[in-house]
């Protein structure tokens, strides 16, 4: 009787599992590459330009704070000399040493001073421009999962995977796909529908190749500081 009742309890819950299995979804997965539909969205390319053209201000500016530090370290070499000059002079009052050298020290106060302002504005400019960075990507890369997830959906998809990450061998996580189900290309042209017609400039310097120049930031040597 035991025997019987284990038996009918074993065939109830297998028949439970296979009502589950038969309600599930068969699983449907598609692909999409979220670095590309990044790098491709015009709202990216917007983004850059912008940033661009906020890094160049900022090499003005720190072009400017430079051209001044050097000021103040051509100034000091004069003050330098003359103090040396007073110093080794038989004819010079300690007074006048004394103010000569004073001169040099508040000199190079200044100078310090300058370098550290061209220091915190490097850092804050930084700062700034990787958290504007920052917050871009986190907005943009929502706004292409929903419509990678609508088109996902519309397609009768269970699953959505992005491939452009790698794996701790720095391959690729899909050994063999299927182009059949990546959605990248569907999803891109939704994705920019909304681009906006070119300038005529902004077209004329991307048929000629035209970028803006960008360089290293200026730099200045302190005497007695480091640089």
């Amino acid at each position: 009787m035991n025997n019987v009742l284990r038996l009918l309890s074993s065939l109830a819950v297998f028949g439970s599992v296979a009502l589950l299995a038969q309600a599930q979804p068969a699983p449907k997965v598609f692909v999409i590459d979220m670095q590309k539909l990044y790098e491709s969205h015009y709202k990216t390319e917007e983004n850059t330009a912008k940033l661009r053209v906020d890094e160049q201000k900022a090499q003005v500016e720190l072009e400017r704070l430079s051209k001044e530090g050097q000021a103040l370290v051509d100034k000091y070499k004069e003050l330098a000399e003359s103090f040396e000059s007073t110093r080794n002079s038989p004819v010079a009052s300690n007074d006048a040493k004394a103010k000569a050298e004073k001169e040099a020290q508040e000199k190079m106060e200044e100078i310090q001073k300058k370098q550290q302002d061209v220091q915190v504005f490097r850092r804050n400019v930084e700062q700034q421009l990787q958290q504007r960075m920052r917050s871009f990507q986190e907005f943009i890369l929502e706004e292409i999962s929903k419509v990678a997830v609508e088109i996902g959906k519309r397609k009768g998809a269970t699953m959505l995977i992005d491939k452009s990450g790698r794996t701790a061998f720095g391959i690729s996580n899909f050994v063999y796909l299927d182009p059949a189900y990546d959605i990248t290309e569907e999803v891109q042209k939704e994705v920019n529908k909304d681009r906006p017609a070119p300038a005529a400039g902004a077209a004329k310097a991307a048929a000629s190749g035209a970028a803006p120049a960008t360089g290293d930031a200026p730099s200045v040597t302190f005497p007695g500081a480091k640089k």
